[in-house]
């Protein structure tokens, strides 16, 4: 509800006015109870739910809103239209209603602006042929999504708008709003409809009962993104039907309801087709306020209204000190947004870097109370989430049965558990009943446990004295169908953690020191970001680079998509990188061995044969990849047959002779999308459309030949594909059962292959054949056996998160980039080092780093077998010899407490009771079990 008004000064000293709207609640008196919406007699259309629902003039937009505080709609309010009502201010139990609030100025000082404004969806209403706004069964994806959600107007059971019927054939459109220029000028690919079409099409049957038939049309499927190609491939082997097609005028169907349209399949025959639901997938444009917030800040925008970005500084904005992330910079998915994000935040950092830490606050807690020899006094919360737990489990007949369990004295049941008023109410109510165990029946802890523990903590409890029952992600979604089943499970789940958190005992505090030095392995462009990132905010950063020299694979690229060299570039970043105080580069070098954890690694690398010690806190893995290099299409037989990277050679060496040839032919996919290598690698599309279109200035009567499956230049790169076009370059498409045949007849190397659009076989004469051949991981066998991280089945190191951590690796301290985590081009390969950057500089800003208290301890038992030393998955544990009181000498384990993740495996292995994990004791996992033997 705030706005910036303007933005004066310039990068270290911003000064941002900024306009809050009134929302006539006191934030600091609202506790999101509800009771105001509940109360509110005015129901208007909700804009979250496309108008497809209804909210009330005291509202939230959505049940998960950050902050979780209500707000009057001014525009629809009955007092505000009349004067009358005030049913929100009379219910209100805080007095949180404020009719006279007003509009606020606020500024604020800063050194840094991100701009993260994100999208506006795309409406489909100005195509008058395709009747959205007169069929109710024709919707867009975003209105689809909400009929599919959980907290949506169907509560997650699809129905139809117009008969609240299950439909059972729905189809996709794919497209609307992008790729074209016919009255929306959307020239560009909004990168992200294809794949988010696919998962509405395969999650449709989660969310209806029987066969459901679903249909998408599409001009090319781009799923190019890692893991995105195994997903459409399976989507098809799942009976979802994909038909190259585009069907243009929609008309009602049987008594106006669905949709008949009328489409021309690829062999040119006329087909006709209801469907009971049509779903568009509309694009995302730049947000409505690009221009106007362009305008306060100084920046300049693309012809689309996205920001400007170089490659090479891909989320700096035009002006210095303004950084942009998401999709006001291009459309893309939620890991590359993710990315960008983190990459702004290193860029911002390193602006600030000589203020860093001087407006930094230690957050500090009271004492914490000594719970032992108390007895236990069990506070029991239930989350109803919305609907996402209420809609299925009776909460508050489960709140009701917990009052009745052991040492339970206070229960309350919470609208939304996790938010931030919830959280001053349990910490209010720990104080009020003395309760010294907490138990939270809500979602996963992976999601929210660390903000209970924090609320304990500021309690003053230790915050390993809660324990969570997750009845969302283990009984509500999962159970959807059966309430009164998911009700008793949640009973019992809610019994089992009341009986464990009985048996808890408070935790030390365990932290270690953190070498405040990184270590960056790979000298590539990404390596090089990377390198520069951490020196630049003042770590100590040790590079390692495998050969001779550094630069990588960019070495061999002329130019990026944008048109911009890349030679010059990396030769500015070479020399910065060999300049820079704080960066030490070990050519010729290999990482030989690890030891230690996060915060604290050792290793030994070889620098041409001498070996040297490198200790740090964190490492980011810039390992690469490189070119397939094909045994296919004659290549290595036939010296007019090349790689991508083999002709970029050529045109830097000759372009004269290259122009004149007659005839040029690119194929695609080779090597990549096939069982081999069952990926996308990103870049070759646009690579080739790229290089075609320079073939057409050094000779505009040349004729080239893009032989492909799916076109995918995705985003703004979607405007060389339209100007390849124009320009008379020649696109043919093959299915990967028909693949292209090359051979030599004589002198004459020639391409044969089926016309797509005829049907017909194509002889091309080539002069030259550009193979895009697939990017494959470099070697990584010793660096994953070193560090114990892991690679997917094509051998690129894998990511903890490819949604919410999409730079950090499995282990902890470790972080990726570049071509080793997945085939990308320069821009994005730079973005995520720089985020890889803002990733691990979390970790070497703190000489001093927390660590988890559930570890594994050896107890008196342990006779030192050593069974646990062969099964930990993370070498935490080892054997030490020690003597009793008799000087005899024994051994038993150790485990260092910085690699240890509480798996319980070693305790698990132990035939003696030797081991024990903290906050998982035997006596508590037993509590848990007699109690789920139990009745309800």
């Amino acid at each position: 509800m705030s706005e910036v008004v303007k933005v004066d000064g310039a990068m270290g000293n911003f000064t941002v006015t900024v306009q809050q709207n009134p929302r006539y609640i006191d934030m600091e008196k609202c506790i999101a109870c509800g009771l105001c919406a509940e109360k509110c007699p005015k129901k208007v259309p909700s804009e979250f739910d496309y108008g497809m629902g209804n909210r009330k003039a005291a509202y939230i937009l959505y049940g998960q809103a950050v902050p979780l505080k209500y707000a009057i709609d001014a525009d629809t309010c009955i007092y505000f239209k009349n004067g009358k009502c005030k049913a929100c201010e009379k219910f209100c139990p805080t007095g949180a209603v404020n009719f006279a609030d007003t509009a606020k100025t606020v500024e604020v000082n800063v050194g840094a602006v991100v701009l993260t404004p994100g999208f506006k969806p795309f409406d489909p209403s100005i195509f008058d042929y395709y009747n959205y706004q007169q069929l109710p069964d024709v919707v867009t994806s975003l209105e689809y999504e909400r009929l599919l959600s959980a907290s949506g107007p169907c509560m997650g059971h699809l129905v139809r708008p117009s008969d609240q019927t299950e439909p059972k054939k729905i189809a996709w459109l794919q497209c609307v709003g992008s790729r074209g220029i016919n009255k929306c000028d959307n020239g560009f690919c909004s990168s992200v409809c294809c794949m988010y079409a696919i998962k509405q099409a395969i999650v449709t049957k989660e969310h209806t009962t029987g066969d459901v038939s679903q249909t998408i049309f599409y001009m090319d499927i781009r799923s190019h993104g890692k893991e995105f190609e195994k997903y459409y491939v399976d989507a098809e082997k799942k009976g979802i039907r994909f038909l190259r097609s585009r069907p243009h005028t929609f008309i009602p169907g049987k008594e106006g309801k669905g949709v008949k349209l009328e489409y021309v399949d690829e062999t040119g025959n006329l087909f006709t087709e209801e469907f009971d639901m049509m779903v568009m997938s509309i694009g995302l444009e730049a947000p409505a306020s690009a221009k106007d917030l362009a305008a306060k800040l100084g920046i300049e925008l693309d012809k689309y209204n996205f920001a400007k970005c170089s490659s090479f500084d891909p989320v700096q904005a035009s002006k210095d000190g303004i950084y942009v992330a998401g999709c006001f910079q291009a459309p893309k998915d939620i890991p590359q947004s993710v990315v960008e994000a983190s990459s702004a935040a290193a860029k911002a950092s390193i602006a600030l870097a000589e203020a860093k830490g001087s407006l930094a606050k230690t957050k500090t807690y009271p004492a914490e109370q000594d719970v032992a020899g108390q007895e236990p006094k069990v506070g029991v919360f239930v989350c109803s989430c919305g609907i996402n737990i209420a809609g299925v489990v009776d909460v508050k007949d489960v709140a009701e049965y917990a009052k009745g369990l052991p040492n339970v004295v206070y229960v309350e049941n919470n609208m939304f558990t996790c938010s931030a008023d919830t959280q001053v109410l349990i910490a209010e109510k720990i104080k009020e009943h003395g309760l010294n165990r907490v138990v939270i029946a809500a979602c996963t802890p992976r999601t929210h446990e660390p903000l209970f523990k924090d609320t304990l903590r500021e309690a003053g409890l230790n915050e390993y004295l809660v324990e969570m029952a997750n009845i969302r992600n283990q009984n509500s979604w999962v159970h959807a169908n059966d309430p009164v089943k998911a009700t008793a499970k949640a009973k019992d789940q809610v019994r089992m953690a009341v009986a464990k958190v009985s048996l808890l005992t408070p935790l030390e505090y365990l932290s270690l020191d953190v070498v405040q030095q990184a270590l960056v392995i790979g000298g590539g462009l990404s390596g090089m970001t990377a390198a520069l990132g951490l020196a630049d905010q003042g770590f100590e950063t040790v590079l390692l680079e495998k050969t001779e020299r550094l630069g990588g694979n960019a070495w061999n690229l002329n130019s990026t998509w944008k048109g911009e060299e890349v030679v010059p570039q990396v030769e500015k970043m070479v020399q910065k990188v060999e300049s820079h105080p704080k960066i030490t580069v070990y050519k010729k070098a290999e990482l030989k061995t690890c030891v230690g954890s996060v915060g604290n690694f050792v290793s030994d690398v070889s620098v041409n044969g001498e070996t040297k010690v490198v200790k740090y806190g964190a490492a980011v893995v810039c390992t690469g990849g490189k070119e397939y290099k094909p045994t296919e299409y004659l290549h290595g037989q036939d010296q007019r047959v090349y790689t991508h990277s083999e002709f970029d050679a050529l045109m830097r060496k000759d372009s004269a002779e290259l122009a004149k040839s007659e005839s040029v032919v690119f194929i695609q996919c080779v090597g990549s999308r096939e069982p081999e290598r069952p990926y996308c690698s990103r870049v070759c599309c646009t690579h080739s459309v790229e290089s075609a279109l320079k073939l057409k200035k050094l000779n505009p009567n040349m004729n080239i030949y893009v032989l492909n499956r799916d076109i995918r230049t995705y985003g703004v790169r979607e405007d060389l594909y339209t100007e390849a076009r124009k320009q008379g370059v020649i696109f043919v498409r093959y299915e990967l059962e028909k693949k292209p045949q090359v051979s030599k007849q004589g002198d004459d190397l020639i391409v044969e292959i089926e016309d797509h659009i005829l049907h017909r076989p194509l002889k091309i004469k080539a002069d030259r054949l550009v193979l895009a051949s697939a990017i494959i991981a470099n070697e990584s066998k010793n660096l994953v056996e070193l560090y114990k991280c892991a690679t997917n089945s094509e051998g690129f190191l894998t990511e903890a998160h490819p949604k919410l951590r999409p730079v950090d690796m499995s282990v902890d301290g470790l972080f990726l980039a570049g071509l080793c985590h997945y085939p990308k081009p320069i821009d994005e390969a730079i973005a995520q080092a720089q985020a890889a950057v803002s990733r691990a500089g979390v970790i070497l800003a703190k000489s001093v780093m927390p660590l988890d208290s559930i570890k594994s301890v050896v107890t008196d038992k342990c006779d030192g077998c050593a069974l646990c030393v062969d099964t930990c998955p993370y070498f935490a544990i080892k054997l030490v010899s020690y003597a009793d009181e008799d000087g005899r000498e024994h051994k038993r384990i150790e485990t260092d407490k910085a690699l240890c993740k509480g798996c319980g495996i070693c305790m698990a292995t132990c035939p003696k009771g030797g081991v024990n994990v903290m906050g998982f004791t035997y006596n508590q996992i037993k509590a848990q079990i007699y109690s789920a033997l139990q009745s309800a």
